[in-house]
């Protein structure tokens, strides 16, 4: 299930909900007592596990991360 952020439009106050997409949008804001609440537009958190993403495998240009190289000098 998702975690939508709800933000009040007439006093600003913030709530995150659980809540399955099948389900009602919340409207109503503990806070005032208003029925301002709107949903807000947030990016999806994930994390990129494994080989084969540019976070891995190629943001160093390539090179092997183990120090096995030739020595300088």
């Amino acid at each position: 299930m998702p975690i939508y952020v709800y933000r009040c439009e007439n006093c600003g106050s913030e709530k995150e909900l659980l809540q399955k997409m099948s389900d009602a949008p919340l409207t109503h804001c503990d806070s005032c007592d208003q029925d301002t609440m709107v949903k807000q537009v947030t990016a999806a958190g994930f994390e990129l596990k494994g080989t084969g993403w540019y976070v891995t495998d190629f943001r160093d240009g390539g090179k092997p991360s183990s120090g096995g190289g030739a020595a300088e000098g």
